[in-house]
Protein backbone atom coordinates (compact mmCIF):
# COMPACT_ATOMS: atom_id res chain seq x y z
CA UNK A 1 0.00 0.00 0.00
CA UNK A 2 2.82 2.48 0.66
CA UNK A 3 5.26 1.56 -2.09
CA UNK A 4 7.16 3.80 -4.48
CA UNK A 5 8.32 2.32 -7.77
CA UNK A 6 10.24 3.91 -10.58
CA UNK A 7 8.08 4.11 -13.69
CA UNK A 8 10.13 4.25 -16.89
CA UNK A 9 8.04 6.99 -18.53
CA UNK A 10 9.48 10.37 -19.45
CA UNK A 11 6.45 11.95 -21.11
CA UNK A 12 2.81 11.12 -21.81
CA UNK A 13 3.93 9.84 -25.23
CA UNK A 14 5.76 7.01 -23.43
CA UNK A 15 2.57 5.71 -21.80
CA UNK A 16 1.73 2.43 -23.50
CA UNK A 17 0.05 -0.91 -22.87
CA UNK A 18 3.43 -2.15 -21.67
CA UNK A 19 4.10 0.73 -19.27
CA UNK A 20 0.60 0.40 -17.81
CA UNK A 21 1.13 -3.33 -17.20
CA UNK A 22 2.99 -2.41 -13.99
CA UNK A 23 -0.27 -1.20 -12.47
CA UNK A 24 -2.14 -4.36 -13.43
CA UNK A 25 0.43 -6.44 -11.52
CA UNK A 26 0.25 -4.60 -8.21
CA UNK A 27 -0.93 -6.50 -5.14
CA UNK A 28 -3.26 -5.77 -3.55
CA UNK A 29 -5.18 -5.02 -6.74
CA UNK A 30 -5.82 -1.30 -7.26
CA UNK A 31 -9.21 0.08 -8.18
CA UNK A 32 -8.12 3.50 -9.46
CA UNK A 33 -5.04 4.69 -11.33
CA UNK A 34 -4.41 8.43 -11.30
CA UNK A 35 -2.15 9.51 -14.15
CA UNK A 36 -0.43 12.89 -14.03
CA UNK A 37 0.64 13.83 -17.56
CA UNK A 38 2.83 16.85 -16.74
CA UNK A 39 1.87 20.50 -16.97
CA UNK A 40 -1.24 19.80 -19.06
CA UNK A 41 -3.86 17.11 -19.30
CA UNK A 42 -2.93 14.98 -22.31
CA UNK A 43 -5.24 12.57 -24.11
CA UNK A 44 -4.31 8.92 -23.99
CA UNK A 45 -5.28 6.37 -26.60
CA UNK A 46 -8.78 5.07 -25.78
CA UNK A 47 -7.67 1.44 -26.25
CA UNK A 48 -5.24 1.79 -23.32
CA UNK A 49 -7.95 3.16 -21.07
CA UNK A 50 -10.36 0.42 -22.19
CA UNK A 51 -7.78 -2.26 -21.41
CA UNK A 52 -7.38 -0.93 -17.88
CA UNK A 53 -11.17 -0.80 -17.35
CA UNK A 54 -11.41 -4.40 -18.52
CA UNK A 55 -8.91 -5.29 -15.78
CA UNK A 56 -11.14 -3.55 -13.22
CA UNK A 57 -9.01 -0.41 -12.92
CA UNK A 58 -10.55 3.02 -13.45
CA UNK A 59 -8.11 5.58 -14.88
CA UNK A 60 -8.21 9.29 -14.07
CA UNK A 61 -5.97 11.44 -16.31
CA UNK A 62 -5.05 14.91 -15.01
CA UNK A 63 -2.21 17.38 -15.03
CA UNK A 64 0.36 16.29 -12.45
CA UNK A 65 -0.37 18.85 -9.70
CA UNK A 66 -4.07 17.92 -9.72
CA UNK A 67 -3.24 14.22 -10.00
CA UNK A 68 -1.18 14.50 -6.80
CA UNK A 69 -4.10 16.15 -5.01
CA UNK A 70 -6.53 13.50 -6.28
CA UNK A 71 -4.18 10.70 -5.23
CA UNK A 72 -3.84 12.16 -1.74
CA UNK A 73 -7.60 12.58 -1.40
CA UNK A 74 -8.33 9.01 -2.52
CA UNK A 75 -5.62 7.68 -0.21
CA UNK A 76 -7.17 9.55 2.71
CA UNK A 77 -10.44 7.75 1.91
CA UNK A 78 -8.61 4.40 2.19
CA UNK A 79 -9.18 3.66 -1.51
CA UNK A 80 -6.91 1.20 -3.34
CA UNK A 81 -5.22 3.75 -5.59
CA UNK A 82 -1.95 4.13 -7.46
CA UNK A 83 -0.46 7.11 -9.26
CA UNK A 84 1.74 7.37 -12.32
CA UNK A 85 3.21 10.85 -12.25
CA UNK A 86 5.23 12.68 -14.89
CA UNK A 87 6.93 15.79 -13.48
CA UNK A 88 5.57 19.07 -14.88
Amino acid sequence: PRTILQWNVGSYRDISHESLSLFRLLEPHIEILVLGTGERVERLHPAMLKQMRECGIAVEVQDTPNACATFNFLTSEQRMVAAGLIPP
